[in-house]
């Protein structure tokens, strides 16, 4: 059994115990809010400025390749220096050190983390890396609610509650998702229904989303545009008939079937990047950061977290004959990125994946069925939505999350069928969810000899002042 099962009696479970821990989730998830917000802004002024470099490069051919490359290799290699010299539980995406964390694996992490994860993804994930900004602010946010209850020395219970509730309201500001922000805390981080987690999660999500919307405004991250033959207009898709029921279930086969293949990538390029320890990690950073600024240099438009990618593909933007090319070096260039080990998520570049893997699709099955009215786009959306489901395995996560992004809520039922066998699928090919994976990797190089007691007497000397 674990320790804090047998410590249960320790929390205050009366209403004071309970309104303390509401209202210190509203506490933390507004702080979270805030802090993630900036980021997030800080990631778009980021973004923008890389476009514009690269453009200004490009009037010196020599100078500007050399400028861009270098920057991307001292980018990389500066970020994956603060994570092993300030903070190594920064390094990638963050949700599965907040997993470990909460299963009494890790030990809680030091506030500086903050910095590093700041700092560090701000810098990979500007100079181009293929990663998402979601593992950063979960992990923000995740600690800045630890902080929280310990400064009004929560029991271990109510901490662990407001530690999955801050991540999940780093989540929810990270893509404007407030009610996905909760429901990944129940459905991933910790796999089960709690009241007072659930409650914990909601009040932290609806603060941290009520203060985002001050910096980033209210609207969906996407909008979704329906493509006809004489005008492209935004609105809501139609709804799905019975007889485009079978080509998303198709769908999801074949999202299923990429996210194991994707998956695998994620791991086998960790496990390469751990072969070659002869070489110092800000080396091998440094070589993955010049690598992407080549790619940038030739196709500016594939590098970074993939938002204005995704956009593309929803508004009918990008031409479907141009689709695999991009999908094949945004394929291999999340995992190369992520290998890098320094801050960054995996949520956006699937996001990409999924919006590519279905606009080809349902264009395809628009051309092979022109009577039954299809709108690739809608495939596109569904397509995210089966592909977030085959490599986290958090279907209703991945459906919450992104209905909430595209307010597509008339894909409902389609992204149900096509979650369906694309979980399906993952589970027949015997592939785990990925952070799982990635929560192994994480406990066996913390190199702790018995992580539970080690973490319980931990607690125990804070708890005791």
């Amino acid at each position: 059994m674990k320790w804090w099962r047998k410590r249960r009696s320790t929390a205050a479970a009366g209403g004071g115990g309970l309104l303390a821990l509401g209202a210190l989730a509203l506490v933390g998830g507004a702080l979270s809010g805030l802090v993630v917000a900036v980021f997030r802004l800080a990631l778009i002024r980021a973004d923008a400025w890389r476009t514009e470099l690269i453009v200004a490069a490009h009037h010196q051919p020599f100078a500007g390749f050399a400028m861009i490359v270098a920057g991307g290799a001292a980018a990389f290699a500066l970020a994956a220096w603060l994570v092993r010299r300030f903070s190594p539980h920064a390094s990638g995406s963050g949700i599965p050190q907040v997993e470990a964390i909460l299963h009494g694996d890790l030990p809680m992490q030091s506030p500086r983390l903050v910095a590093v994860k700041f700092g560090g993804g701000l810098l990979a994930i500007g100079a181009g890396g293929a990663l998402g900004r979601e593992g950063p602010s979960v992990q923000m946010g995740a600690v800045v609610t630890r902080l929280i209850g310990q400064v009004f020395r929560r029991p271990w219970p109510d901490l662990q509650r407001l530690i999955a509730a801050g991540a999940g309201a780093g989540l929810a500001v990270a893509f404007n998702a407030p009610l996905a922000g909760a429901v990944f805390v129940l459905e991933e981080l910790v796999q089960r229904f709690e009241p007072r987690m659930a409650m914990a999660a909601l009040g932290a999500s609806g603060a941290a989303i009520l203060i985002a919307r001050l910096f980033l405004g209210n609207a969906p991250d996407f909008q979704v545009a329906i493509a006809t033959q004489a005008v492209t207009a935004t609105g809501p898709l139609p709804y799905a008939t019975a007889a485009t029921l079978p080509l998303y279930l198709v769908l999801g086969v074949f999202a299923g079937v990429a996210a194991a293949g994707y998956n695998r990538a994620i791991i086998g390029m960790i496990v390469l990047a751990e072969r070659l320890e002869r070489l110092p990690v800000e080396l091998q950073a440094a070589a993955i950061g010049a690598g992407i600024g080549i790619i940038g240099w030739f196709l500016p438009g594939l590098i970074g977290g993939g938002d204005e990618i995704t956009q593309r593909v929803l508004a009918g933007g990008m031409a479907i004959g141009a689709i695999p090319l991009a999908f094949v070096v945004r394929f291999w260039l999340g995992p190369v990125s992520y290998a890098a080990r320094t801050p960054g998520g995996l949520f956006a570049p699937l996001l990409v994946l999924g919006a590519q893997l279905g606009l080809v699709w349902g264009g395809l099955c628009q051309l092979a069925f022109p009577t039954l009215g299809i709108h690739p786009e809608a495939f596109a959306v569904v397509g995210m939505a089966a592909f977030f489901t085959g490599v986290v395995q958090a279907p209703v996560t991945g459906i919450v999350l992104v209905t909430e992004m595209t307010a597509a809520f008339t894909t409902l039922l389609p992204m149900v069928a096509a979650g369906f066998t694309a979980m399906l699928t993952v589970r027949l090919l015997r592939v785990p969810p990925i952070y799982d994976r990635l929560r192994e990797r994480v406990v066996e190089q913390a190199h702790l000899p018995s992580t539970t007691v080690a973490f319980y007497n931990l607690i125990s000397i804070w708890e005791r002042g």
